[in-house]
């Protein structure tokens, strides 16, 4: 396959500043896949859209991600795979007029030389519902491709009858490693600023703290590197100031990952939310993972607070999907709410002892047999000849839908395990339980 710098001319919609004036990020640009980063979901062999850009067979498309994610790398690998002219156009600036000037050319194109035509557009969420409308015919009878590119949910943002002619690609955020291997390429591509040195660690916060953009990252360097004295090492003091973030003391793999989650479950489980805030704010400013912190948090809902405020569960696994469609920096302020909550919410570990002594008796006595009223007869002859079902009292039978039946088995019998607390809602649970054994003629002792 080409590249994207082969051509004497840019394409359509690209700048005319010489590659070596270009800013870092844009003149280490993969120029193949074999160049690309990331994006391993999308791109694995036989992927569709791998095999449009192998193929050269370009099919209409929206890549929706974060910024640096890719999104722009990945159109412009299309368009130089495919035998096609490629324009590229920003919707912050484009409108009705530069859309019909496109299907315009892309028809005089196609009419003189039989070339198809791939239309980039940037920021797509930007169009509003008639500049899309635009769009359709041309892209409904193949005069164009169109590759869109969004950071917002193109669902949301993007006409149906648009989105319905085109395929969706969800980009991920970029995970460190690939930043990392990025800011390596670039102190040793001619392309990129060959001449830097830089301390160690240097570009490990970079690649951490830039939030998966690699753009972020790759200026940075550049910024710090034309900074430093050229016959000394790009300090992290300099990384800093190029960044305009503080460099966190934190190991995302080592004691302090540990420490600083630990400290943050104690925290919140102790119900101080000023200290929860704290470490949280630790774990998000060092670069940590926010579906580890939001998985903590899921966890915690049930095993510290449970059934004294249900709710904790729905907070916890609510900013759990926020994370994950919105992303981060933005999700930081779904994952306070929820440690404040989760700090303030009324505190019990019921569910969770009560779990670990059933789980225990099951250690010791083995599955339980299950008694005879309680199987389930799913054939006839389970029903008939072997009594799967025989005797069971149903409860809406009776009387608030209590029935005196035994569900435990008959070795399990007048066991048990839970001891529910009277805090929160947790409390009106086992006033509502001491009545349910009233009700079944148990003691609620």
């Amino acid at each position: 396959m080409g590249t994207l710098f082969e051509d004497t001319e840019p394409p359509r919609g690209q700048t005319t500043v010489p590659l070596a004036e270009q800013p870092l990020a844009v003149r280490m640009r993969p120029r193949t896949l074999a160049e690309f980063v990331g994006q391993e979901h999308l791109l694995g062999e036989g992927s569709a859209l791998r095999s449009a850009i192998e193929e050269g067979r370009p099919h209409s498309m929206v890549l929706y991600g974060p910024p640096g994610s890719g999104k722009t790398t990945l159109a412009r690998l299309v368009g130089a795979a495919a035998n096609a002219e490629f324009m590229e156009e920003s919707a912050v600036n484009a409108g009705r007029a530069e859309v019909r000037a496109a299907i315009k050319r892309a028809g005089e194109l196609r009419r003189a030389t039989g070339r198809p035509t791939i239309f980039f557009l940037d920021e797509i969420h930007r169009f509003n519902k008639a500049q899309q409308d635009a769009l359709l015919p041309a892209v409904e009878e193949g005069l164009l491709t169109l590759i869109g590119a969004t950071t917002e949910n193109p669902y949301f943002e993007v006409n149906n009858a648009l989105l319905s002619r085109a395929r969706v690609y969800e980009l991920s955020r970029l995970r460190d490693e690939h930043v990392l291997e990025m800011l390596n390429r670039a102190l040793e591509d001619e392309r990129g600023v060959p001449g830097c040195q830089v301390e160690d660690g240097v570009l490990e916060f970079l690649a951490a703290r830039a939030d998966g953009d690699a753009r972020t990252a790759l200026g940075a360097l550049e910024v710090a590197c034309n900074k430093s004295d050229q016959s000394t090492f790009v300090t992290l003091a300099d990384a800093e100031d190029a960044l305009q973030r503080r460099a966190v003391l934190y190991d995302k793999a080592g004691d302090r990952h540990y420490d600083t989650i630990s400290a943050w479950i104690k925290s919140t489980r102790g119900s101080d939310p000023e200290a929860s805030l704290l470490y949280l704010a630790a774990m998000i400013e060092g670069g940590e993972d926010a579906r580890f912190i939001v998985r903590r948090m899921i966890v915690l809902a049930s095993e510290d607070i449970g059934n004294a405020d249900p709710q904790a569960l729905v907070i916890a696994t609510a900013a759990a999907q926020a994370v994950e469609h919105v992303g981060m920096p933005e999700a930081a302020l779904n994952l306070a709410q929820a440690a404040v909550y989760l700090a303030l919410a009324p505190k019990s570990n019921a569910s969770y002892k009560a779990l670990n002594q059933a789980r225990a008796w099951v250690r010791e006595h083995g599955a339980p047999e299950i008694p005879m009223h309680l199987r389930y007869p799913g054939h006839p002859g389970e029903k008939w000849e072997l009594g799967h079902g025989a005797g069971y009292d149903y409860p809406h039978d009776h009387p608030n839908a209590l029935s005196e039946q035994e569900y435990m088995p008959a070795d399990a019998a007048d066991t048990r395990f839970l001891d529910l607390t009277k805090f929160g809602f947790e409390g009106e649970l086992r006033e509502r339980y001491e009545r349910i054994l009233r009700g079944r003629g148990r003691s609620a002792e």
